[in-house]
């Protein structure tokens, strides 16, 4: 069996030979509090514990984020007879926000976590609990340019280098974790490859004047980062920041160039479930696009 020290050193070697060059999005720093994150939860995984994974639902690999090509590969747990349904309480959401939540709490593809919902063109954020209770909601700002695709390498470029076309906030299924950006601040690392994270609304630029752009009813008006998504700072701190401590979780950043289906591959309609007792809706590209057109 190997050694708890020995566990620490083979992470932190890990961490520190995936280190980018000076001046990309990520640091060196972080890199290595990422290092010793993973090695916590080494030491921390006892045999018990593995005895008791193997036997639970194979979680996807927590140390890297999804992308929006890659969704778990396991399968998908055992669809309850009676669908199951996301509790929006009384919040404002799209159809698609509700339905992905939906198929989320009905097929359990968070696997027991907390998850969100990242409504990018309505620009708002759901956080759940694992059970698919909202926890809260608020208006996010996101990435400038419209898009649904990972840039290959854009986490390893000064935001400088960055031209407006490629400030994409990418659509997928992520294994998010709380971490630090390269200021030391506490963050959700999203998309951790892409710098991807949710975190407070940065404001130190007046002329992005990115608290009013929060508060404006235009989605629009809430497109301004390099792909990170901004919430406010209370929301951050009252409902990110407690869902995920000392856990992962799963966001959806849902699409708005691609379709629903095409992005979360496992993805099936609650309401077609319940009618046909089945999740092979061959109709569900058809139903993306129609509701695509109506956004």
């Amino acid at each position: 069996m190997v050694t708890n020290r020995k566990k620490i050193g083979l992470c932190l070697l890990a961490a520190w030979r995936c280190k980018k060059r000076p001046g990309s999005v990520r640091s060196i720093a972080a890199i290595i509090t990422k290092g010793l994150f993973l090695a916590l939860l080494a030491i921390s995984f006892t045999p018990h514990q593995a005895a008791a994974a193997d036997n639970a639902a194979q979680l996807p690999n927590p140390s890297r984020s999804l992308s929006a090509h890659e969704v778990a590969s396991d399968k998908q747990p055992k669809a309850a007879p009676y669908p199951k349904r996301a509790n929006f309480q009384r919040e404002h959401k799209s159809p698609d926000a509700q339905h992905v939540a939906d198929w989320v709490v009905d097929s359990g593809d968070n696997r027991g976590m907390p998850f969100a919902i990242v409504d990018k063109i309505y620009a708002k954020v759901f956080v759940f609990d694992a059970g698919g209770r909202l926890r809260g909601a608020a208006p996010a700002l996101l990435g400038l340019a419209r898009g649904d695709d990972t840039i290959p390498g854009i986490g390893d470029r000064k935001l400088s280098d960055i031209p407006p076309r490629e400030r994409v906030t990418p659509a997928g299924r992520f294994v998010a974790s709380l971490g630090f950006n390269v200021h030391g601040k506490d963050v959700l690392w999203v998309d951790y490859d892409g710098a991807v994270s949710l975190h407070r609304v940065v404001t130190n630029n007046p002329k992005e004047r990115r608290l009013e752009r929060l508060a404006s009813p235009k989605p629009l008006e809430h497109r301004i980062s390099w792909g990170c998504i901004n919430v406010p700072a209370n929301f951050y701190n009252d409902v990110v920041r407690p869902a995920f401590t000392g856990t992962y979780g799963i966001v959806y950043v849902l699409p708005e160039t691609r379709s629903i289906s095409k992005i979360f591959e496992s993805y099936y309609d609650v309401e077609f479930r319940r009618e046909t007792g089945t999740t092979a809706n061959l109709d569900e590209t058809k139903k993306d696009a129609q509701r695509m057109r109506s956004n």
